[in-house]
């Protein structure tokens, strides 16, 4: 079964506001600098607008494991711009190539779980270190664009292994 976009998030800049959870939309313009209508204030202010950190990107099956954990974890609530279905978590790492549509992300590296988490209701300051523990190589992929444009939710996805997308 092929994979496809079960979601796509942003969470626009609103000062004194968390960057999480992120919401819902029904598509998404993407241009090498990210997601159109989101901010990330650490990859903004920190990272100076790091291409490689351009979108986060979620499986399913993360959130499924989560919640089957207890964390009543929902998509966007990790901040991902883009959650994907039917795509086996264990097939994404550094280079993999990520189609979707006419979009084509690479991975660069994964996203390290933050204090940012504290801010969900279900983790607050008291949780916030076992959620954080819990996170550890789970929060997601950041990517870089390698091609832009529009997405939409149900956009079917395939995943070029990085020791393909390497001879392409």
């Amino acid at each position: 079964m092929p994979g496809t976009v079960i979601r796509l998030s942003v969470k626009p800049h609103t000062p004194g506001e968390h960057g999480l959870p992120k919401h819902a939309v029904p598509e998404l313009r993407v241009t090498p600098e990210g997601a159109a209508g989101d901010y990330n204030n650490y990859r903004t202010r920190q990272l100076g607008g790091d291409p490689d950190q351009a979108i986060l990107l979620l499986t399913d099956e993360v959130l499924r494991q989560l919640n089957a954990e207890g964390w009543p974890v929902r998509p966007g609530d990790l901040g991902e711009n883009l959650t994907l279905g039917n795509v086996p978590e264990s097939a994404l790492r550094p280079g993999t190539r990520v189609h979707a549509g006419e979009v084509v992300l690479e991975l660069s590296h994964r996203c390290d779980p933050c204090t940012e988490l504290y801010s969900l209701p279900y983790v607050g300051r008291e949780r916030g270190p076992e959620f954080i523990r819990t996170m550890s190589d789970r929060r997601g992929w950041y990517a870089r664009v390698l091609a832009a444009g529009v997405i939409r939710t149900g956009t079917p996805v395939s995943v070029q292994p990085a020791s393909e997308a390497a001879t392409t």
